[in-house]
């Protein structure tokens, strides 16, 4: 599943108008290169923004999508946790924790991510792709760690060969046997139980239907346009 954009105007806190329009200017020329797929030229872009407005939910959370987009996916975690703690708007906080978990399932850390995606439901409990995210890392948390291995070194062969992602791919050459330890003592983390009561809230009623999506899009699963 793609990661959501935001369309909202963008609200400048405070500052003069031509600050404030200096800062509308650079979010919207980042955007505007995040649609031509320069991603790098984006982030530099936002930024600059933030430089000028540190407060800016659209920037912090423009600047997610981009960081998300290179592979930074750590980077971008934290660039959405800053939007919703500067104030994010309820719709804007739900996109948010959506790509937060988004982001989360690129690690392979799949209980946050279901915590995530349970966050976001909350604020919008009728966000159907949030639910198939969410069963759909549920099950992935039930695979055992060789078979994540596997699909993230498939899925690895599969991404485009962007210079930002080759630099990262290079650092990632720990043992095999040591990837897979550390792995799976990340996945020893456990739901708590007030975790496990919102799935079941938020899944209420509509369980059928998730998994019978989740069946036919792992039918389809070998496109390789996923952005997870």
């Amino acid at each position: 599943m793609k990661i959501r954009l935001l369309c909202a105007m963008i609200l400048i806190a405070g500052g003069a108008p031509a600050s404030a329009q200096s800062v509308r200017s650079l979010v919207n020329g980042g955007n505007d290169l995040y649609q031509q797929d320069k991603y790098t030229d984006a982030e530099v872009n936002y930024r600059k923004a933030l430089e000028q407005e540190q407060r800016l939910v659209q920037g912090h959370f423009d600047l997610g999508n981009a960081l998300h987009k290179e592979g930074k996916y750590d980077e971008a975690v934290k660039e959405y946790e800053q939007a919703i703690q500067d104030g994010a708007q309820e719709g804007t906080k739900a996109h948010a924790y959506y790509n937060i978990g988004n982001s989360l399932m690129k690690e392979q850390k799949y209980a946050d991510a279901v915590k995530s995606y349970i966050a976001s439901l909350t604020i919008n409990p009728h966000d159907e792709e949030a639910k198939y995210n969410l069963s759909y890392a549920l099950e992935k948390m039930k695979q055992p760690p060789q078979q994540k291995q596997n699909e993230k070194n498939k899925e690895n062969k599969n991404k485009d060969k962007q210079k930002d992602q080759q630099k990262q791919n290079q650092n990632q050459q720990q043992p095999q046997d040591q990837k897979q330890q550390q792995q799976a003592a990340k996945q020893q983390k456990q739901i708590s139980k007030a975790d496990a009561e919102r799935i079941l809230d938020v899944l209420k009623n509509s369980e059928r239907d998730v998994q019978r999506k989740l069946r036919a899009r792992q039918a389809v699963r070998p496109k390789t346009d996923k952005d997870w």
